[in-house]
């Protein structure tokens, strides 16, 4: 009897929105957002959406930047796959497939031209902090 006053108690699942993965998915996908904004608001005015240099540019090191040489990308890379998680669709998984692919092309080519603008320094940067996942290199 107690189970026709709570009808969520007789559901051999949980609602999609109160799923493990849709929770964990979800909870991926803003802190993805919310690291990828931060990173953006952090470099400021040397922020281009186009692989380039802008007049003065001065390698950024702190903030976002003290853990990660990417983060933007880190940030869309984990929001993608939150929503892969969370959505569980083709379409979501193909999505994550092409942003990783985009970011892994364009961090190519940001950092041939850093280091080629930054030499020594961006080069010691990249000893020192990883790429796109914090503490791993």
């Amino acid at each position: 009897m107690v189970v026709g006053f709570f009808p969520l108690l007789a559901r051999s699942r949980l609602p999609a929105v109160l799923a493990p993965r849709f929770v964990i998915g979800l909870a991926l996908t803003i802190l993805g957002l919310g690291f990828a904004i931060w990173a953006r608001v952090h470099l400021g005015r040397f922020w281009s959406g186009m692989v380039t240099l802008k007049e003065n540019h001065e390698l950024i090191r702190s903030g976002p930047y003290a853990f990660v040489r990417h983060p933007i990308y880190t940030g869309l890379i984990t929001a993608a796959a939150g929503t892969a998680l969370a959505r569980e669709t083709f379409a979501a998984l193909l999505a994550l497939g092409l942003i990783g692919v985009a970011c892994w092309l364009k961090i190519r080519a940001e950092e041939k031209l850093l280091t080629n603008h930054f030499g020594d320094q961006y080069r010691e940067y990249r000893r020192q902090v990883p790429a796109l996942i914090p503490f791993v290199r």
